[in-house]
C-alpha cells in the first residue's frame, strides 16, 4: 500500500482539498449551532479560501513544470534572465493564491492595489491553465495521429518548448483585453418586455435592474458612485438589485455603500439576497444598512407597486432569498416562494426577483402564473473560459427568455464583476426594462 509520503504532489494536493472540503461539511452540519456568529463567519471564509488554494495547487504545479522545469535543461537555464523568469512565475502564482485571502484582510472603501494585482493574476491563472491544457491535448492528439517514431527528435523538443510560450503569450494578450473591457462603464441595455395583466395605466413603466456589483476587494465606492449616477440619469420608476451586492461585512465596507442613498426611484428601490450575501454571514446587518438608505429588502415577501395614476391599478413585486441560504443552513433564511407570493394572485401581474436562474426555474415549476422573473448570478460567464461552464450550469444564461405564452425571464450579466477585474466574452450591464401592457 502506497503511503501518503510516496504520493505525487498533485495527489497530495487533491487529498488536502478533500480534507478541507470534508471539514467544511462537518462544520456546517455539526458546529454551526455551537460556534458564535463571528467565529462561524471567519471559519467559513477561511475554509473556502483554503479549499480554493488546495485545488489551485494542482494547477500551479503544472504551470511551474510547463513554464519553468521544461526549460531547466536548455542552454539558457543558467542565465540571469531565466532566474528573473523563475521569480516572475513564482510571484505570479503566489499572487493568484493570495487573492482568496484578501476577503479576510484587505477590504476597504476603495480597493487596495495588492487586491487588484492578486485577482488579476487569478484571472490570468485561469486563462493560462486553460491554454496549457488545450495545447497539451492538441500535442498529444498530434503524437497519436503521427505515430511515436523519433520521439526524441529536435522537432519534438521545439514543439514542447513552443507550447508554454504560446500559452503565456495568449494569456498576456487576453488578460490585457479583459482588463480594458472591465474598466469601461457598464453598458446600458434597454429591453421591452410585455407583462401579462399589467394595467394599461402602468404601460411603459421603467425598471432598472442591477445585479452582481460585488463590493469588496476589487470594487469600491468610486465604481458604485458611477453606477448610481448612470441609474439616476435613466430616471427609473423602480430600481431593483437582485443580489450579490457585496462580498464583505456591512460594518467594514459601509463607507463604500453610501452612494446607494442617492437612489431616488419614485416607486421604490428593492433588494434580494444573492449567494455572496450569505457568504458574508452578515445578512441582518446588510438589511439594516440598506433600509437606512431607503432600499427595501424583500425577504421572502412582496409589495404592491401602485400606479401613480390610479390606486386601483397595481402589480405584485415579490422577492425570494437566495437558494444558497438553504445549503449553508443560514438560520431564518432560504427560498420560500409560498411566503414570498402570499397575497399575489393570478388576477394581477406578478414580477419576481430571484438571484439565481435555477431559482427562477424552480419558481416557475411551482407557480407558472408568474409573469416576469429578474435574475443575475451568471455574470455571462465573466471571463473566458468560464463562460461555457456558466452556460451549462444554469437553465437561463444571460438575456431575455420566454417561457410559455405569458412568462419571461431576464438574466443580467452583472453590473460589475466578482473579484477578477476582467471580462472576456461578456460585458457589464445596467438593464433598463420597459414594461409593456398587452
Amino acid at each position: 500500500m502506497i503511503s501518503f509520503k510516496q504520493l505525487p504532489l498533485e495527489a497530495k494536493a487533491a487529498v488536502a482539498a478533500g480534507v478541507v472540503f470534508f471539514s467544511m461539511m462537518i462544520s456546517r452540519s455539526y458546529l454551526a449551532e455551537k460556534l458564535d456568529f463571528r467565529t462561524r463567519r471567519w471559519l467559513l471564509r477561511l475554509q473556502m479560501a483554503l479549499f480554493a488554494n488546495t485545488l489551485m495547487l494542482m494547477g500551479s504545479l503544472h504551470v511551474w513544470r510547463s513554464t519553468v522545469t521544461t526549460f531547466t535543461r536548455s542552454s539558457a537555464a543558467s542565465s540571469f534572465c531565466f532566474m528573473l523568469w523563475k521569480i516572475a512565475v513564482f510571484m505570479f502564482l503566489a499572487l493568484a493564491h493570495s487573492s482568496f485571502f484578501t476577503l479576510l484582510f484587505l477590504v476597504a472603501e476603495e480597493p487596495y492595489f495588492f487586491s487588484l494585482a492578486a485577482y488579476t493574476c487569478l484571472g490570468a491563472y485561469i486563462i493560462l491553465i486553460f491554454f496549457l491544457f488545450t495545447l497539451g491535448s492538441v500535442e498529444q492528439a498530434y503524437k497519436f495521429l503521427a505515430g511515436r517514431g523519433a520521439k526524441a527528435s529536435s522537432g519534438n523538443k521545439n514543439r514542447t518548448a513552443l507550447k508554454p510560450v504560446l500559452a503565456v503569450l495568449l494569456t498576456v494578450v487576453l488578460t490585457v483585453v479583459g482588463l480594458l473591457n472591465a474598466s469601461q462603464p457598464p453598458t446600458v441595455n434597454s429591453v421591452e418586455i410585455p407583462v401579462h395583466k399589467l394595467p394599461s395605466a402602468m404601460n411603459n413603466l421603467k425598471v432598472v435592474l442591477l445585479s452582481d456589483i460585488h463590493l469588496g476587494p476589487t470594487v469600491g465606492k468610486t465604481k458604485l458612485a458611477m453606477i448610481v449616477r448612470m441609474v439616476k440619469a435613466l430616471k427609473p420608476d423602480i430600481t431593483v438589485i437582485v443580489g450579490d451586492l457585496s462580498d464583505a461585512e456591512a460594518k467594514i465596507i459601509r463607507p463604500a455603500v453610501e452612494p446607494l442613498g442617492e437612489l431616488d426611484s419614485p416607486l421604490g428601490t428593492y433588494f434580494v439576497t444573492g449567494n455572496h450575501e450569505y457568504y458574508t454571514s452578515d445578512v441582518s446587518n446588510w438589511f439594516e444598512l440598506l433600509k437606512s438608505f431607503n432600499i427595501q429588502p424583500l425577504h421572502n415577501e412582496n409589495v404592491k407597486i401602485v400606479s401613480p395614476k390610479s390606486t386601483s391599478d397595481w402589480f405584485c413585486l415579490a422577492g425570494v432569498d437566495d437558494i444558497e441560504a438553504d445549503v449553508l443552513r443560514y438560520s431564518g433564511h432560504g427560498m420560500d416562494l409560498k411566503k414570498a407570493l402570499r397575497g399575489c394572485s393570478s388576477e394581477h401581474a406578478i414580477v419576481l426577483l430571484a438571484h439565481q436562474p435555477i431559482a427562477a426555474k424552480w419558481a416557475l415549476q411551482e407557480r407558472p402564473d408568474i409573469n416576469l422573473i429578474l435574475s443575475g448570478h451568471t455574470h455571462g460567464g465573466q471571463i473566458f473560459p468560464l463562460n461555457a461552464g456558466a452556460y451549462l450550469l444554469n437553465p437561463f444564461f444571460v438575456g431575455l427568455y420566454q417561457v410559455g405564452q405569458n412568462t419571461f425571464v431576464y438574466v443580467s450579466p452583472g453590473t460589475m464583476y466578482y473579484g477578477i477585474p476582467m471580462r472576456l466574452g461578456s460585458r457589464a450591464e445596467i438593464t433598463e426594462i420597459i414594461l409593456r401592457s398587452p
